[in-house]
């Protein structure tokens, strides 16, 4: 059912509001219309990949109010007409090498747990897209509905070379894992790395595919290297989803975003490319820096293992890093460029292959004008109406394609006979 007029003009007159007393990193930028607030608020929409709990551990805020220095929080989602927000469980290849990718991936889910807690009315977890239109009811009379908040792993380093582990995050509520991050880990090859380790999956990578299989946990393809994504989409009996991967059509040469053939693969599957909005995957020439930023950081990477081979004292790499974002400050980038991303993938694998995956709170707020946080989803929705996309057709869009996709991955795991599960 459609909101009243009255809680419509209520919602609009919210949105104005945060949007005025919001700084302008966050402020929306474009006028947005009546109608796309109306969709906004009506329809599902899954934001795939939010950044939130990486954020809450560097230092902890209460997200249930409004955070000037945050993309997502409670007041924001609602404005925007967010209704599920998964929250990125990240590990860096550094907590891999060093042991710590496990603990602090179980600090993160601790950490969205408490926020559920704190908040009861506000947020939800989300262990099944079964259970969405349940737990999104607002929890008492004249309540805002809940911002439901399911968990995507992103680096499967947290279950180290034991199978075992995919149960244990299973259960704590993990429902998708990127498989492998900025570097080449147990599983499988990184994008970004300059020399790949396994040509693809691993021979445990293999197994960790079937094993999310057996489980119900979705098979993430964003970061991983081309062969890694062809092997994951051939290997997986479900459809497999990229949660934050844009398409290299714009940005020839980088690796990161999807080939036309991979996005092709992916939707034959019955899988979904989640576009974000990071200027560096939806912008050729941020794209162009973030290439670079991974070729310096690979060239010192090698010059420290020389040194430490001669036994000479090693470079800080913080402070290379440091330097880097000094010296290179983001780009400024415009809405279109998400649209245009949007608009190639429904005419590449069509209409019911494509989604959304933000990557609001990871991208240090390289966003492009009019998208600075969850508010601004209705700017996206006005965007696509105003290239004629139908209301059906955005609605799956927002999040009618992932929840389907997902409904197709338990089904799998259901299938899947119990002495195998």
């Amino acid at each position: 059912m459609r909101p009243s007029l009255l809680s419509l003009a209520l919602v609009a007159g919210a949105f104005a509001t945060l949007v005025a007393s919001a700084p302008p990193a966050h402020a929306a930028e474009h006028a947005t219309n009546p109608a796309a607030v109306a969709l906004a608020q009506d329809a599902v929409i899954v934001d795939t990949h939010i950044d939130a709990p990486t954020a809450l551990l560097k230092r902890w805020v209460d997200l249930g109010r409004l955070q000037n220095d945050r993309e997502f929080d409670y007041p924001r989602a609602r404005a925007g007409g967010l209704d599920v927000a998964f929250m990125s469980i990240y590990t860096s290849s550094g907590q891999d090498e060093d042991g710590s990718a496990w603990k602090v991936a179980h600090q993160m889910i601790d950490a969205v747990e408490a926020l559920a807690q704190r908040h009861p009315e506000k947020f939800a977890l989300l262990r099944s897209p079964r259970d969405v239109d349940r737990l999104r009811a607002p929890s008492r009379r004249g309540g805002e509905p809940r911002v439901l908040l399911p968990l995507g792993m992103e680096n499967g380093a947290p279950i180290g070379d034991d199978l075992s582990k995919l149960r244990e995050f299973y259960d704590r509520g993990i429902r998708y894992i990127t498989l492998a991050h900025s570097a080449n880990n147990r599983i499988a090859d990184s994008s970004y790395a300059a020399e790949k380790k396994w040509n693809g999956l691993s021979p445990f990578g293999r197994d960790v595919v079937a094993e999310m299989n057996r489980l119900g946990i979705m098979v993430d393809v964003s970061h991983l290297s081309d062969d890694a994504v062809a092997q994951s989409v051939a290997l997986s009996r479900a459809p497999v989803v990229a949660t934050h991967s844009a398409l290299r059509h714009f940005t020839p040469g980088f690796e990161r975003n999807l080939s036309d053939e991979l996005a092709k693969a992916i939707a034959a599957k019955g899988g979904v490319i989640q576009i974000p909005f990071g200027n560096p995957f939806v912008d050729p020439a941020s794209a162009a820096q973030t290439q670079a930023y991974f070729a310096a950081a690979n060239e010192f990477h090698r010059r420290n293992a020389a040194r430490a081979a001669a036994g000479e004292p090693l470079e800080d790499f913080n402070a290379f890093d440091k330097h880097w974002d000094d010296t290179h400050p983001p780009l400024k980038t415009e809405i279109e460029r998400v649209l245009e991303q949007i608009d190639y993938g429904v005419k590449l694998v069509g209409v019911d292959h494509i989604g959304i995956g933000s990557d609001f709170d990871g991208v240090s707020g390289a966003l492009p004008d009019g998208l600075k946080s969850v508010a601004d989803f209705p700017n996206v929705i006005a965007g696509l109406q105003a290239r004629g996309y139908r209301d059906a057709d955005i609605r799956k869009i927002l999040g009618g394609n992932l929840l389907r996709a997902w409904r197709e991955v338990e089904a799998v795991a259901e299938r899947t006979p119990t002495s195998e599960r």
